[in-house]
């Protein structure tokens, strides 16, 4: 069976601006920037320890969907609303990623919607087997 070489996530953002979650691209893996959009049903999450854990968890599943998994990320863009932020957010992506031990970028930037508090980028190498 072949893998796709994009992922769509649902996220209401990606039809209205014309982008998809993921692609590959020979052996890379590009991850647009993810944010914590929750579940239908839910709200976001209430912590930046939380978001960047639910923003992880959209962008992972689009890396394992292509045919990688959390040891194939080599750098992550972490975009923060505040340098207050920036210890939890740390903290989770250290649970998130931190076997993997990618390069990692934190920005302190303004995001699309107030209630956010961060937004992830993920980049991963997942070379096939021959």
């Amino acid at each position: 069976m072949s893998l796709p070489d994009r992922v769509r996530s649902g996220s209401p953002y990606e039809p209205r601006y014309g982008f998809c979650r993921a692609r590959r691209v020979g052996d890379r893996i590009e991850v647009a920037g993810t944010a914590p959009v929750p579940p239908p049903g839910l709200v976001v999450a209430p912590t930046p320890y939380a978001q960047l854990l639910r923003c992880a968890d959209i962008a992972l599943a689009a890396v394992r969907e292509l045919g990688g998994d959390v040891e194939h990320v080599v750098r992550t863009r972490m975009f923060i609303t505040s340098p207050d932020v920036a210890d939890e957010v740390g903290r989770a992506h250290h649970e998130a990623f931190g076997a993997a031990e990618p390069v990692a970028t934190m920005v302190v930037a303004q995001l699309l919607d107030p209630t956010w508090f961060v937004e992830l980028e993920v980049e991963a190498v997942v070379v096939r087997e021959a």
